[in-house]
């Protein structure tokens, strides 16, 4: 069990023939990235198999590299491994590299073409055995443990690389299949409870790169596995089918999306692909597609189809020496040249000490005449919690305005008389009324608020409501399984100004209770004074309904404020819009 103060720790398991995995393991949130929102912890998986020959799998990063090295010098003499195979690298997991090579020098190194070109930006002035696998190469470590590899590359990991175990069926998917919880599972028994990890760590992290996705598991689907050996949280071997197909539902409903948007960019030291990946979650939640590019990687004519196809661009860069890289520039060409003048635009970066590459991009696009979908982001230095939220929001931004200009085109048609089957069934939903409330929350510094009007009481006992929360809306990450939260209701008569107030457009980032009278819930959330009643409540189920979130919670306690008043409800016109 974990420890008070939540420590980390090493948990040491087999797994199956001549194999065990590490688990290094925190309880608290490991770093700044959007993925591990739901702040449940992590495990940094890395795995040995001990044959004729001795290989480790994927070191785990430097939050870990003393206590994983305490443990591997425990069960093994670090001078024995003759291979550390790696699904891909970055500095942070180059940081316990280096030190495991401080002790054992001899370890060669096994990693895709475009892992070892990452390994000589990270240590160049390191002399480094390694052995670049291509096509259908194999390691052959004895005992009948021949590895297989399979290239599995994405924008934001290029280098990314699976490998299998014919010996145990043991696929080690790195990244793939994996989710950010911290527990004492080592497998993934009554795997339901990690269902909503799962696809949170999906639409996070794998989503942008849904088309490449769907190769990787074509790819994948030739191993018969019986375990995933993910990068993080629990292995995966009672729902193995099930993931796998879910991975390829989700990957499919992106792929299938009508609008996409191309996100080109590049990062340095891995902060710019941070932002990248929380506008990308803004932009997915609002059921826009993502077609994300690494202006490193990628060719010219997959940067121009990708313009093509997409119905707005993003670009962002770090700054270099007071530049942005050649990669950019070249990627900025292609963008000019090709992107329609009706194409929506961003740019976003992070820097050290200035943010020339922003500005290059902002002043180029503006100069060419395209209209931005946010203001251009600068980031100095690591994202923090509350950067990622904003950047988050400027996608889900972005992804409104492209939404609101195919509304837009909608009512031409309908002013035009074209009167559909579904223009008819949308005025008979809309008749559907609800009360109007505004929804509020505060997480860790971080607040939120919206208006509803899709509210419901759900049980008697315990008591409990439902309601529902666009995906698009920017308070939706906020309002997870165990999340608290206050349900305004609205007075009929005195509704106007609180409901204008939540309605009106909130830059990313900006206070949504500016001017607006509140007190503090014993749950942390905010009360609104001039609220009909309120009921505190802490979300006890989720459920995915098209392009809504079901929340279902339980009222913990509340109050009427106003005992004469009497509850505000909506009237629409078309159930297709608020």
């Amino acid at each position: 069990m974990p420890s008070a103060n939540k420590d980390q720790d090493v948990q040491v398991f087999p797994v199956a023939a001549n194999t065990r995995v590490l688990r290094s393991r925190t309880w608290d949130r490991l770093k700044f990235e959007i993925e591990y929102a739901l702040q449940k912890g992590t495990t940094a998986n890395s795995y040995l198999i001990e044959a004729d020959r001795v290989a480790l799998f994927d070191p785990p990063g430097e939050s870990f590299t003393q206590i994983f090295l305490d443990a591997l010098q425990a069960r093994i003499e670090p001078q024995k491994i003759d291979y550390v195979v790696l699904g891909h690298i970055n500095p942070n997991r180059a940081a316990t590299l280096k030190a495991l090579l401080v002790i054992a020098p001899e370890i060669t190194i096994v990693c895709s073409n475009p892992g070892a070109i990452s390994l000589g930006k990270i240590f160049p002035d390191t002399e480094l055995k390694i052995q670049i696998i291509k096509g259908e190469d194999t390691l052959n470590l004895g005992q009948g443990h021949v590895l297989e590899f399979i290239p599995t590359p994405n924008p934001r990991y290029p280098d990314h690389l699976c490998t299998y175990d014919p010996k145990t069926e043991v696929l080690y998917s790195d990244k793939i299949f994996g989710c950010h919880v911290c527990g004492d599972r080592v497998f993934d028994e009554g795997w339901t409870v990690d269902s909503e990890d799962r696809r949170y760590y999906f639409d996070c992290l794998i989503a942008p790169h849904a088309r490449q996705i769907m190769i990787s598991l074509d790819k994948l689907g030739d191993k018969p596995a019986r375990i995933y050996a993910t990068a993080h949280g629990s292995l995966v071997r009672y729902s193995l089918i099930e993931l796998t197909n879910d991975y390829r539902t989700w990957a499919q409903q992106q792929n299938t999306l009508e609008s996409r948007v191309a996100l080109i960019y590049a990062s340095a030291y891995g902060n710019t692909a941070t932002i990248a990946q929380a506008i990308s979650r803004g932009i997915t939640k609002a059921g826009v597609a993502v077609e994300s590019i690494n202006a490193e990687s990628a060719k010219p004519e997959e940067i121009k189809t990708a313009i093509e196809q997409s119905v707005g661009f993003i670009m962002g860069s770090p700054t270099l020496g007071g530049h942005a890289p050649t990669q950019i520039q070249s990627a900025l060409g292609i963008v000019l040249a090709n992107a329609a003048k009706t194409q929506l635009a961003g740019v976003f970066g992070s820097f050290g000490w200035s943010g020339e590459a922003v500005d290059l991009l902002e002043n180029k696009f503006r100069n060419a005449g395209y209209k931005f979908g946010f203001e251009p982001i600068r980031v100095k230095f690591t994202p923090t919690d509350a950067v990622l939220k904003t950047c988050e929001e400027a996608g889900t931004d972005f992804a409104q305005a492209l939404k609101k200009a195919q509304r837009d085109r909608q009512k031409v048609r309908q002013a035009q008389g074209i009167d559909s089957d579904v223009d008819r069934t949308a005025k008979a939903v809309g008749r559907l009324v609800g009360s109007l409330c505004i929804v509020t929350t505060k997480k860790e510094g971080v607040s939120g608020a919206m208006l509803a009007s899709w509210v419901s009481q759900a049980t008697f006992n315990p008591p409990g409501l439902t309601v529902a929360v666009a995906k698009e809306r920017a308070i939706e990450s906020l309002l997870f399984k165990g999340n608290s939260f206050v349900l305004n209701v609205l007075p009929e008569g005195k509704h106007i100004p609180l409901m204008k107030h939540f309605l009106k457009p909130f830059a990313p980032g900006e206070d949504r209770f500016a001017d607006v009278a509140t007190q503090e819930a014993d749950n942390g959330s905010p009360i609104l004074k001039d609220a009909l009643a309120y009921v505190e409540c802490q979300v006890a189920n989720r459920m995915e309904c098209g392009d809504h979130w079901l929340l279902y919670a339980v009222a913990e306690q509340g109050n009427v404020l106003q005992p004469d008043g009497v509850t505000a409800i909506h009237q629409r016109k078309s159930g297709m819009h608020y």
